[in-house]
């Protein structure tokens, strides 16, 4: 019988020890996860500040002096070539995709916004979705550039058969013309004549009838 109190306490005592060691057990847990929370707000506030920092230069080529914009350019450029780095490549595209300077050039920034996006994990989240519709932008803008220069060159071959066609009715009527002309001519030429020959009938002496004298 005394036995039964000394088991009843062990057993206490080993469920106290089990809840403490399972309280234990969960607090890191806990800490663990708010310590990973923390550097994803970092991270956040991060790539705002990234994005930010790509349009702001963006927006200092759009709207800047034409040395201003030149600055930006030779500066962005600069640091392009020294160390190629995927984010630089990306500021770079972004600077020359920008229209509205003299260094625009879409064609390379599309070059260089696909060869970024054909290594997405070289970049952050944030820099992967500004590449991405950067790299629409361009696409789009291409295609409407397309568009036009095939209307103006539809317009150009249409005007000029309008106008190939208007010098072939020009000259034929011109042709027409002499050739009406010429015939006119020809005909008062045979006017003349017949008058020319009416009135030299009309100056013959008259004979007079034959059994008459005068």
């Amino acid at each position: 019988m005394p036995r039964k109190p000394l088991a009843s306490s062990l057993l206490v005592a080993s469920l106290a020890a089990a809840l403490v060691a399972g309280c234990g057990g969960t607090l890191p847990i806990k800490r663990s996860r708010d310590s990973q929370a923390l550097p994803s707000i970092d991270r956040d506030a991060t790539e705002s500040t990234l994005i930010a920092n790509y349009l702001d230069t963006c927006l200092k080529v759009a709207r800047g002096t034409p040395a201003e914009q030149a600055e930006v350019l030779a500066n962005v450029s600069n640091d392009y070539h020294a160390a190629p780095a995927p984010s630089k490549v990306l500021r770079y595209a972004m600077v020359l995709s920008t229209p509205g300077h003299a260094g625009s050039d879409p064609v390379v920034a599309q070059r260089l916004l696909r060869e970024v996006l054909a290594s997405p994990e070289t970049l952050l989240p944030a820099e992967r979705a500004l590449a991405f519709l950067q790299l629409q932008q361009v696409e789009r803008q291409q295609s409407l550039q397309a568009d036009v220069r095939r209307l103006q060159t539809g317009a150009e071959r249409a005007t000029n058969e309008r106008i190939a066609q208007l010098t072939k009715r020009l000259t034929t009527e011109s042709e027409e013309n002499t050739r009406l002309k010429r015939a006119l001519a020809d005909a008062q030429a045979k006017l003349d004549a017949i008058a020319n020959i009416e009135g030299s009938a009309n100056k013959r002496p008259q004979q007079p009838p034959e059994g008459r004298k005068p």
